[in-house]
């Protein structure tokens, strides 16, 4: 995954960078050499990111009707 790629995915979920942080338990500082391209993005990151994406969804399946 590139840093544009976790940037839109982030986007799609409503998503900033400190929230993805918070609920995997990693330091903004991370995210960040992420965004720079310093880093690369891990596996489980990026599978996290896919099963909050299937979550997000699957949970429009079973909102009622407006």
């Amino acid at each position: 995954m590139t840093p544009e790629e976790f940037s839109e995915v982030l986007d799609k979920l409503n998503w900033k960078q400190i929230d993805f942080c918070r609920m995997t338990d990693i330091r903004k500082t991370t995210t960040s050499r992420w965004m720079n391209g310093v880093t690369p993005i891990p596996g489980w990151a990026v599978r996290f990111l896919a099963m909050a994406q299937e979550i997000k969804r699957l949970s429009k399946l079973i909102e009622p009707q407006k």
